[in-house]
């Protein structure tokens, strides 16, 4: 017997969609890994190796010049603690808002819930941008339906502060906020009605019956929403450039770098070398992304089991 007889055609066919799944997976990978290992490499040159004809990726002196910079000059510790309160706050808000939304439009039925539910859909497919400028002049001249004018005569400015993200945040207004009420809307349709009558008929109101039955049994959507959260709000720099311009947070911080980094080497803008500025601005990214990284390595698991059982890939 040769060899030629023991290949079968389910064997080939085995064969053929491993190697597809292995050229896919290797694609995938190097797409997303490749522009993070350019900024680790880039990060450890000095820049004497930018002018080196052999030095590609593996530089010839390594040194940490480059993270001290830019640490220095995006007053990197500052920020990231300003960053973090930021986006944590925003998270723990945005999802307790969008559960609730989400909870009543999977279940209590109300006049208008359909269309309301349709322009939740609705701010998911138009740009942010179509709304920013009514958004941008509410929180300039906030008057929280004329109360305040009526009680000190004035409006009060919000913009350059904390309180439009935390504003939106508790009115499931936040980014992407109509992405996480639709996820929270979807799995809760998932879960078997009897299990809520067993809790009514049990005499539980409906208050109760959300924080008692339904939100225990929603940790998948709860998990994914406030990873998503979590993440977008920490690289957002739409709305950051535009309602903070002050505070130190990392996306305004990495907008700056490269002309706060240029008058921090010579003072002016233009006799600094473009390349170096390049490299500790990409090392500057880099330690924007890093504590991403570092929360991803370990929460990966859980995030991965939570998108699958929300439904969101597959």
């Amino acid at each position: 017997m040769t060899i030629w007889n023991t290949i079968t055609f389910d064997k080939i066919k085995r064969w053929s969609w491993s190697f597809v799944r292995f050229v896919l997976m290797a694609g995938l990978s190097f797409v997303i890994l490749y522009p993070i290992l350019q900024k680790i490499s880039t990060a450890i040159k000095h820049q004497s190796d930018l002018y080196s004809p052999i030095v590609i990726w593996i530089p010839e002196n390594f040194t940490l010049e480059n993270f001290i910079s830019a640490m220095s000059i995006m007053n990197y510790w500052e920020t990231l603690f300003n960053t973090t309160i930021l986006a944590t706050v925003t998270t723990i808000l945005t999802t307790a808002s969008c559960a609730l939304a989400g909870y009543a439009f999977a279940r209590l039925r109300f006049k208008g819930s359909k269309i309301l539910f349709a322009g939740v859909v609705m701010t998911i497919l138009v740009p942010p941008t179509t709304i920013l400028i009514p958004m941008y002049m509410n929180l300039r001249d906030f008057s929280l339906g004329g109360i305040i004018p009526l009680l000190t005569g004035d409006t009060v400015n919000l913009l350059d502060s904390y309180w439009p993200f935390i504003l939106t945040s508790i009115t499931a207004n936040s980014l992407k906020a109509g992405l996480y009420i639709f996820i929270f809307t979807q799995f809760f349709r998932g879960i078997p009605k009897a299990i809520e009558e067993a809790a009514y008929i049990d005499g539980a109101s409906v208050g109760k019956t959300f924080f008692r039955i339904m939100l225990p049994n929603a940790k998948p959507a709860i998990v994914t929403v406030m990873l998503f959260s979590f993440v977008w709000q920490w690289n957002d720099s739409f709305y950051t450039t535009t309602y903070l311009t002050s505070a130190n947070v990392m996306s305004t911080q990495l907008s700056s770098l490269p002309h706060n980094l240029a008058i921090y080497l010579e003072g002016s803008t233009s006799s600094v070398d473009p390349f170096y500025l390049s490299m500790v601005q990409d090392t500057g990214i880099l330690l924007g992304m890093l504590p991403l990284i570092i929360l991803y390595l370990f929460v990966q698991r859980h995030f991965v089991e939570s998108v699958k059982q929300t439904g969101i890939v597959g």
